[in-house]
């Protein structure tokens, strides 16, 4: 029923970003979701990669260095480490969406997959438009036989950052199965 919720809540969200698309700020941020939504695969990949770049940007020197620490920590498989680094960064930081999004990663990493969706849940709660906390999300999903809400997210990736890369496959595999199991 959580998840249910959770998947209703994107939707909501994604609805009210896309209704207010027209009226946007006029940040970089929504210049480039604007842009992501005609862009080709090979500019969707450079405007998702400055997306990224501004969204680890804490504001601060020594958040964002808890941030690189932590995603070094998870590169190099050192999980416990990254979480480590990760909670910190998210202590001292709670309102930084990747800090969230980063110990998300290093939870489903150790398959602790009901921590990686709480922080996951957090990170779409202070930034909406997370598409890489939606894949995290459906990932889980996913995994959990979950195949239509984990769809329901993709479709809203998807809307949201057309080539993603993979989201396409990614979503007709997913059709597919949920085609199967209606028959």
């Amino acid at each position: 029923m959580r998840i249910q919720l959770i998947c209703l809540a994107i939707a909501v969200f994604a609805a009210q970003w896309f209704a207010s698309a027209g009226d946007a700020a006029d940040s970089e941020v929504d210049l480039l979701f604007a842009q992501l939504l005609t862009a080709d695969t090979e500019t969707a990949q450079q405007i998702e990669l400055r997306i990224l770049e501004i969204w680890s940007d804490s504001g601060s020197p020594s958040m964002n260095l808890l941030l690189q620490r932590g995603r070094r920590a998870i590169a190099q498989r050192r999980h416990r480490a990254a979480i480590d680094h990760l909670t910190a960064l998210t202590d001292h930081a709670p309102q930084f969406a990747e800090g969230w999004n980063a110990r998300a990663t290093a939870w489903f990493m150790m398959g602790r997959y009901e921590l990686s969706m709480a922080d996951i849940e957090r990170t779409l709660a202070l930034n909406d438009r997370h598409f890489g906390a939606m894949a995290g999300m459906a990932m889980i999903l996913e995994r959990r036989g979950l195949n239509e809400e984990a769809l329901s997210v993709l479709l809203v990736v998807e809307g949201i950052h057309p080539n993603r890369q993979g989201i396409g496959e990614w979503i007709r595999r997913l059709e597919s199965i949920t085609r199967k199991n209606l028959i």
